[in-house]
């Protein structure tokens, strides 16, 4: 009972460890290309090594780490060109989500997101509340949906574009909000085709914005 009690320990402690690493790496507290390093993310964690070590493993297993000497890893670096290739599959995945999910949605829950949007977006830096809310709204749809695939893949394309150094332009939160803001007002004035649209610009501004700070501008 002891070691079974243990192990199941172990279980939670590494589950626990994936989830945080896993934060930090899509909230860019741990950016593209920088080294992770297990003792020292145990320390951080306050967790004992092997559950760390579990983490990274299935972290790597998952592409969001690379190996890097033989025992460390880094933050997998997107290039620029999987993250235009990304954005432009999102643009067709995410509009069709929100085709899929048009009568499921909950107009409460897109009452609250539009409040919660006009709140954060009064903070002009990004912080971790505004990268859940992102996360919040853009898989609302394929959940909502009920296409297990389609949220499998729209979830791993937010993640690819996420990890691009470039994904999210300083100075973006009052565009994103606006731009948030466009797609959840249509929505709540019953306009599909309204949304999508919006939805399809939201990803291409982000897109135009990225391709300024890569040509230097």
């Amino acid at each position: 009972m002891g070691d079974y009690m243990v192990a199941e320990r172990e279980l939670n402690l590494a589950e626990l460890a994936y989830t945080q690493i896993r934060r930090m790496i899509l909230e860019k507290e741990l950016p593209g290309g920088m080294s992770v390093v297990e003792g020292r993310l145990a320390d951080h964690l306050e967790i004992s090594r092997t559950p760390v070590r579990e983490a990274l493993m299935r972290l790597a297993a998952e592409d969001l780490l690379v190996k890097q000497g033989s025992r460390s890893f880094a933050v997998r670096n997107v290039s620029a060109t999987e993250f235009f290739q990304g954005i432009h599959i999102r643009e067709i995945l995410e509009s069709e989500a929100i085709n899929l999910s048009f009568d499921r949605l909950d107009r409460k829950v897109l009452e609250n997101l539009r409040r919660e949007v006009i709140e954060l977006g009064e903070t002009p830096e990004q912080t971790a509340a505004q990268w859940q809310l992102d996360d919040r709204i853009h898989l609302m749809f394929p959940k909502v949906s009920g296409n297990t695939v389609l949220l499998r893949s729209i979830n791993e394309l937010r993640t690819l574009t996420r990890l691009c150094e470039v994904s999210y332009p300083l100075g973006r939160v009052p565009a994103s909000t606006r731009e948030h803001l466009a797609i959840l007002e249509a929505l709540l004035d019953g306009d599909s085709t309204g949304a999508r649209e919006a939805m399809v610009m939201h990803l291409r501004n982000v897109a135009t914005d990225c391709m300024d700070i890569l040509r230097g501008g």
